[in-house]
């Protein structure tokens, strides 16, 4: 069998977006790192004139897909879900906040090898590690063996409904490399009640502002994370009808805009670039 796929240059932006989270005041601050908020000091003059020019920048971004993929998880919950597994989890506070709200919740966070042990460790010196919340490491490209999505998801009660969280990973590879790994998520999917997967995206649509500059944007950022960040689809259908090509029973799209009297996220100048994307394989909630 050929060696999955290395994704391991990405994880440097989990320090970046990690800082992120503790400067906004929803993480804890233990998540706190150096090299976290030496980037987010360096980028500091790019996100200002980002916010002038176009009303909206990375900061804005990473904090409308968070707070977004979050009220949808608390409905969900709400709803009856008790497992969560959340993929490239980097220095994601989402695990430790919804571990200490929900006392009836098993939360798997999941990230390659390296970044998998500096989060385990980090929670293990704060106390927070426990057999409901746990992290283990995780390669999607993985056909089999311990790194595998299916090794992951065997670990949950596949009597009860689940959730699959990615944020900040799908936009990092060509849309033929990672509906590979969408195509597999939603045939693991089907050995549960309910499967709900959220993740965020940032589309390309056509007559979108600021067309090109995301494409520039997307360029520079796969030359600095040695990857091919890609922009998957031009509209809501064509996200729709592929997402139903590959397994999914349903797809919905969330756009900020239509949170914003509901939800404390940032707001942007016209028509965001980011939007959450939740597929349901089974049983829909309403």
């Amino acid at each position: 069998m050929s060696e999955p796929r290395n994704t391991s240059s990405i994880s440097f932006t989990a320090l970046y977006t990690g800082h992120v989270w503790t400067r906004d005041g929803i993480s804890a601050p233990f998540f706190r790192t150096k090299g976290g908020a030496f980037l987010y000091g360096a980028l500091a003059p790019f996100e200002y004139v980002g916010r002038k020019i176009a009303g909206g920048n990375i900061r804005t971004f990473l904090l409308q897909r968070h707070l977004l993929i979050d009220h949808r998880l608390h409905q969900l919950i709400d709803d009856g879900v008790t497992q969560v597994v959340e993929i490239a989890c980097g220095l994601s506070p989402r695990g430790h906040r919804f571990c200490q709200q929900y006392p009836q919740l098993t939360y798997i966070e999941t990230d390659l090898p390296d970044m998998a042990l500096r989060k385990q460790q980090l929670l293990k010196e704060h106390g927070v590690l426990s057999e409901r919340h746990r992290v283990q490491p995780i390669n999607i490209f993985a056909e089999d063996g311990e790194l595998s999505l299916d090794h992951v998801l065997a670990q949950l009660d596949q009597s009860k409904p689940v959730v699959v969280i990615t944020e900040g990973l799908v936009n990092y590879f060509p849309l033929a490399v990672i509906s590979d790994f969408w195509r597999k998520l939603a045939s693991a999917l089907e050995a549960f009640p309910q499967g709900t997967y959220l993740t965020d995206n940032y589309p390309l649509y056509k007559g979108m502002p600021f067309y090109r500059t995301l494409k520039v944007l997307g360029n520079m950022l796969g030359t600095v994370s040695r990857s091919q960040v890609g922009f998957h689809f031009h509209s809501d259908m064509e996200a729709v009808d592929h997402f139903h090509s590959l397994g999914f029973h349903s797809l919905t799209i969330h756009n900020p805009t239509d949170y914003y009297d509901q939800l404390p996220i940032p707001k942007t100048r016209g028509n965001p670039m980011v939007r959450i994307m939740e597929g349901t394989v089974g049983a829909v909630n309403s």
